[in-house]
């Protein structure tokens, strides 16, 4: 499974609905870390398919979103289960790490 671009048009649906864990990734272009961790992102969407959702937010694109989980610098990796945050990381993390973040809801 590809990684998802969320908005806040599919946020609910995407997100706050699912049935499997969702890995949200904040990010921006201009953003050196973001985009290191990109590739890491991707392949974790691609090892999890089926077992978790993996969606991207641009912060520049969805300020609204950005807003309301509170991100104050980037990357930050979200995870969510049930509509509710259960995971949270600041900043460029190996791909072990923010795999054992979504894996604990896997």
């Amino acid at each position: 499974m590809a990684e998802l671009k969320i908005t806040k048009d599919n946020f609910e649906t995407e997100v706050l609905q699912s049935e499997l864990p969702v890995l949200l990734d904040f990010w921006a272009p201009w953003c050196g870390p973001c985009r290191m961790l990109g590739p890491v992102v991707a392949q974790i969407a691609e090892e999890f398919a089926g077992k978790a959702k993996v969606g991207k937010i641009n912060v520049d694109e969805e300020e609204e979103l950005a807003a309301a989980f509170r991100v104050s610098s980037i990357p930050m990796v979200v995870v969510m289960k049930g509509g509710k945050v259960v995971n949270a990381s600041v900043g460029y993390k190996p791909k072990a790490q923010i795999a054992a973040m979504l894996g604990e809801q896997a």
